[in-house]
């Protein structure tokens, strides 16, 4: 997992991807960029990354612990100061809000 800062820009590309599957080309979309700003002792966030790896959703940890930064650009943008808070496409989800999530990444 690699831990970025939150004021770096998240961007998402609505291109399609050729990939090849046992010599059959299939289109598949690119995946929601998903980024989710956690604690280490945060159990909703261990719950939240928990459920990403289930249902296969790549996402990108930020630890507000050690970034600072991220701390404040999360606060400014959600005017939270608790976690999780899950930015899909850059739109925020406080808290572990599984239907939002569901409906956000097209999960049924």
């Amino acid at each position: 997992m690699i831990l970025i800062s939150a004021h770096e820009s998240f961007y998402f590309t609505k291109h399609l991807i050729l990939s090849k599957k046992e010599g059959v080309k299939v289109e598949t979309k690119p995946q929601p960029k998903v980024v989710i700003f956690t604690t280490p002792t945060c159990s909703f966030c261990n719950s939240a990354k928990r459920y990403f790896r289930e249902k296969n959703v790549r996402f990108t940890e930020v630890d507000v612990t050690r970034d600072q930064k991220a701390a404040i650009d999360m606060q400014r943008r959600t005017g939270q100061t608790g976690v999780p808070v899950i930015l899909i496409n850059n739109r925020p989800i406080v808290g572990f809000d599984v239907p939002k999530i569901n409906s956000m990444l097209n999960i049924k």
